[in-house]
Order: C-alpha cells, then sequence, then structure tokens
C-alpha cells in the first residue's frame, strides 16, 4: 500500500485526471525550470484534453526556446500538434498599443495612477479573449514568484481602481461631461462609454477571480530545486496561494542529483547530500502534496521530442537505472574508470609526444 502512495505522490497524474481543470498556474523562483515543465504538462494535457493553450506571462518569454518555435500575442499552432496552442504575452502590451486620444488616453492617464491597475487591465484583456476562444484548459507559464503573486492580486487591484474611477465620477460627472464638450471629443468620451468599458473589465476580472479560487476549475504547480533559497520562495508561495484561497497540491522538484550519477566525483556525492537534506524537508513540509522529482540533464530541453522524452517523469517517477552496492553498479563503476584510464593514459602520451616534438 505504501507504494502506491509513494507512485501517486511522485507524479502529475492527477491534473491530467481532473477532467474539469481550466486554469493551470506554473511558478517558482527564476531559473528553476517552469517554462519546461509548463511546457511538459501542456504537452501531457493535449493528450487528454481537447484543446490546450500555453501562455508564457513571464517577460523574458522562453516558451519560444522550449518549443523551439517562434511565438507572439496570437495564439500559434505548435509544430507537431493538432490541438496545442502557444502563445507569448507581454503583461504591460496593451498599455503602449491605446491611442494618446480620447477614452483611450484618459483611461491610460487614468490607471497610471492606481499602481498595478495598467497590469490588471491588460491581464484583463487577455483574459476576455482567452474566453472567447473556447480552450478545454490554460497552462500559464508564469513570470518568478514575485510577478506572480502580482498576477493573483490583479483582481482585487483593479477592484480597487474601478472603485476609485467610480468615486471620481460621482464627484465629477458634470465636470467630465463639461470638459468634454469643451475640447470637442463628442460621443467617444461620454460617461457610458468609459464606464461600459470598465464595468465590462470588472466584470470579466470577478468572473476569472471566482474561478481561480474553485479547485474544481484552477490548480498551481510550484516548479522549485533542492537548495535553500527555493525552498524558502516555495514556501512562501504557497502561503501566498493560500491567502488567495488559489488550490496547490503539486510541486516538481527540478535538477535533482540520484546517487548512481555520481560515480566517484566527492563533489558530487557532496551536492547529492545537501540536496537529500532539502529533498527531505519538502516531504516533510508537504506531506500532502504530489511531489515530482525530475533528474538534472547533461544537456538542456530543447524542442518537442526533448520535451516528450522529459515527459515520461512526470507520470511515472525517476528510479536511479542502478542501485548503489550492487554488482551491476560496481562494474559500471569499474569500467567507466578503465575508461576514465585510457583517456588519462592517451592524453598523456599526446603531452610527452608535444614535449619531444618541442
Amino acid at each position: 500500500m505504501a507504494a502506491e502512495v509513494e507512485v501517486l505522490e511522485g507524479t502529475v497524474l492527477n491534473i491530467l485526471e481532473q477532467e474539469s481543470l481550466k486554469w493551470v498556474f506554473v511558478g517558482g523562483k527564476g531559473g528553476v525550470g517552469k517554462t519546461t515543465c509548463s511546457s511538459i504538462l501542456s504537452i501531457l494535457l493535449a493528450q487528454v484534453r481537447q484543446s490546450v493553450l500555453v501562455i508564457s506571462t513571464d517577460p523574458a518569454h522562453n516558451l519560444s526556446d522550449a518549443f523551439q518555435q517562434r511565438f507572439t500575442k496570437i495564439p500559434t499552432l505548435v509544430h507537431g500538434f493538432s490541438n496545442l496552442y502557444a502563445m507569448e504575452v507581454d503583461p504591460k502590451m496593451e498599455e503602449d498599443n491605446l491611442s494618446d486620444e480620447g477614452l483611450e488616453g484618459f483611461l491610460s492617464e487614468l490607471t497610471n495612477a492606481i499602481p498595478g491597475v495598467d497590469e490588471a487591465m491588460s491581464f484583463a484583456e487577455m483574459l476576455k479573449l482567452v474566453q472567447t476562444m473556447d480552450y478545454s484548459v490554460i497552462v500559464f507559464d508564469t513570470a518568478p514568484t514575485g510577478h506572480t503573486l502580482r498576477l493573483l492580486q490583479f483582481p482585487s487591484t483593479l477592484e480597487k481602481g474601478l472603485e476609485k474611477v467610480m468615486a471620481l465620477k460621482n464627484r465629477f460627472g458634470g465636470l467630465f461631461s463639461q470638459a468634454t464638450r469643451l475640447f470637442g471629443l463628442g460621443d467617444e468620451f461620454n460617461e457610458d462609454a468609459m464606464l461600459g468599458k470598465l464595468e465590462g473589465m470588472k466584470d470579466v476580472i470577478e468572473q476569472v477571480n471566482k474561478q481561480f479560487k474553485d479547485p474544481d476549475l484552477t490548480t498551481f504547480v510550484c516548479v522549485c530545486i533542492p537548495e535553500f533559497l527555493s525552498l524558502y520562495e516555495t514556501e512562501r508561495l504557497v502561503q501566498e496561494l493560500t491567502k488567495f484561497e488559489i488550490d496547490a497540491h503539486n510541486i516538481i522538484i527540478n535538477q535533482v542529483l540520484f546517487d548512481e550519477e555520481a560515480v566517484e566525483s566527492k563533489l558530487l556525492k557532496a551536492r547529492i547530500q545537501m540536496q537529500q537534506k532539502y529533498i527531505d524537508q519538502f516531504y516533510l513540509l508537504y506531506d500532502d502534496f504530489h511531489i515530482t522529482k525530475l533528474p538534472l540533464l547533461p544537456e538542456e530541453v530543447c524542442g518537442v521530442e526533448a520535451l516528450r522524452k522529459l515527459s515520461q517523469h512526470f507520470v511515472t517517477p525517476y528510479k536511479s537505472s542502478l542501485a548503489r552496492g550492487t554488482v551491476e553498479e560496481v562494474q559500471q563503476r569499474i569500467s567507466t574508470l578503465r575508461l576514465q584510464l585510457e583517456e588519462a593514459e592517451l592524453e598523456l602520451e599526446r603531452l610527452q609526444k608535444g614535449k619531444e616534438e618541442a
């Protein structure tokens, strides 16, 4: 029975099996492999869902690098798939597109006066767009932790901003009307148009906020590495998610060194011991989470084939190919040492030859 629990905890199958999920956020500290994990999650979801959209809200935009395909703010079909789309969005991009005149210019100025509302509004616009596209599930490859938490605060940020706008409208409503006539802005700048736009935005945000807080519709996957700072950041992230009432029950620990890979390196042995200490802490702190461990790879994970290859460790827990102290493991160690000795002898031979010629 214990073995079954261990298998369950070591995979993301719970996410793949939860058919009601609409939003999957992937987040964590910078440089821990969030983009790789969100790309693989979207590939796995594409196998079991009708249509999947993976969105990068990280200004660094590594999604194009992961899939080795150029993505823009328009959803693009990923090569080799019929139901997986990807897009890259700069949370502030909408602001640049706003015209400096009339209603749009006024809104732009207004949002700049309320911290975070510009991002909240562009995020609302993006969600509005995404909702009309009708994807079965949407995977967010989020920016590093700080930005992610801001993104989750957007609903309340925008709501506060709208309250300020409504208060201003109530106090200076007549003045707005006079100003529009005075500057000849006409109907484009009427109160109804402005309030309609803001109210529409508020409706989207409220609707999405409700969805984000529904564990049947939304879940957050924390990606980390087995080091102190990453453990600390994950703890902070989980606490914030709890505060925002956002469901989280999956942690992916990336770049794990497994014992048989160390051979005879003292440095790697020391790293394995250090990592194990933090892995134990993860299991202690998050005993009710599904913890997936991914191996540190000798090469970068780029392109669909490499992503597919690594995806097997998301559904089947990674196991060391050899156990320490077995006959097979010692034989492999001996053959590796023989190979290293042969290489060293060849190098010595080359050096001696070069010395004689000199």
